[in-house]
């Protein structure tokens, strides 16, 4: 594997960094309890009020969201493409006639690519695909905490419940939704030098793509996976026994990473500063079929298989792997 070096960022460029983890601690550690703080002072209608509006308001994370054109532009969006740096390649147009399913690959342990490229305009997104929306698809359950859900619809995040993919997809043109196919089960497997995905029994977002007519988008992005070195443990380790039950509770795996700190050559929760580009597909063109057989599903999950595998070996060599380097699939 060919590795870009890893550059040293300045102090100001690693705070802004810092800044997308701190918000969400911030959220769940400073307003959460405050929130419930609140409702037992003088203030206590002030929780109420919201409580009420939460109430009137739930099911619009599957509604379409409320994303905000101003959270979405904020400045430390483009610090953090910066740091690394983050860019998109476009390799076809996408026509905002259609409506599109696209497949993001790998996760990565932060999938730092897809938050700055779809879900910020640091990268340009709008002006890259002028007329088309996009959303990328998270677990559902954030979306019921207080605070933490309007801060992801903002950004145009949506929940990953078949509800919102389902009414994104039939309300309207133009929508991009993006799912990190390989979950959060990809991400325990994330580790530099590594080009494995697991793709191969996951066809759920190929029906969906054909009970709506939607185009198919297969992406990958370069050094999602080596901006982080993981701890990995044997799978009769305790350790990863613990990391499974945590999944289960909260549906993500608890990984031991590190990467950078501020100080050169030291250890640190930064990530390393290396080149992270997305690189966005020529979209598959789908029959619209209400109830798929699961022969036509397997023929066009194949052919995005097909069409994945292309679109890594044509820019491998320009992202830092080399020409021997093999996409792999489980």
């Amino acid at each position: 594997r060919i590795m870009p070096h890893s550059k040293q960022p300045s102090h100001f460029q690693s705070l802004m960094l810092l800044q997308w983890p701190l918000s969400y601690l911030a959220i769940f550690w400073i307003l959460q309890p405050l929130f419930i703080y609140l409702l037992f002072t003088s203030l206590w209608p002030l929780p109420a009020l919201y409580l009420a509006w939460l109430f009137l308001d739930w099911k619009t994370p599957e509604r379409g969201g409320r994303r905000s054109a101003w959270v979405r532009n904020w400045c430390v969006w483009t610090h953090i493409r910066d740091y690394f740096p983050i860019t998109i390649l476009k390799t076809k147009d996408l026509s905002p006639e259609h409506n599109y399913l696209m497949g993001v690959h790998p996760h990565g342990l932060l999938t730092f690519g897809a938050f700055c490229n779809f879900c910020t305009e640091a990268t340009g997104f709008s002006k890259t695909f002028p007329g088309i929306t996009p959303h990328l698809a998270t677990l559902s359950w954030f979306f019921k905490i207080p605070f933490v859900r309007e801060y992801l619809m903002a950004k145009g995040v949506c929940s990953v419940s078949q509800p919102a993919i389902d009414y994104l997809l039939s309300h309207s043109t133009g929508n991009l939704v993006g799912i990190v196919v390989g979950g959060v089960g990809e991400a325990l497997q994330s580790v530099p030098n590594t080009t494995t995905l697991i793709l191969q029994k996951r066809k759920g977002f190929v029906r969906t793509a054909l009970q709506h007519g939607a185009h198919l988008v297969p992406t990958f992005t370069f050094g999602e996976t080596e901006v982080y070195d993981q701890v990995l443990f044997h799978k009769d380790s305790r350790m990863y026994k613990f990391q499974s039950c945590f999944r289960r509770i909260f549906g993500f795996y608890f990984c031991v990473f590190y990467g950078q700190s501020f100080c050169q050559g030291s250890t640190g929760l930064l990530p390393y500063a290396r080149p992270i580009v997305t690189v966005v597909g020529e979209p598959l063109p789908l029959p619209q079929t209400e109830n798929p057989s699961q022969e036509m599903v397997d023929k066009y999950h194949a052919l995005y298989m097909d069409a994945l595998h292309k679109l890594f070996d044509q820019h491998k060599t320009h992202y830092g792997c080399s020409e021997t380097q093999k996409l792999f699939f489980l």
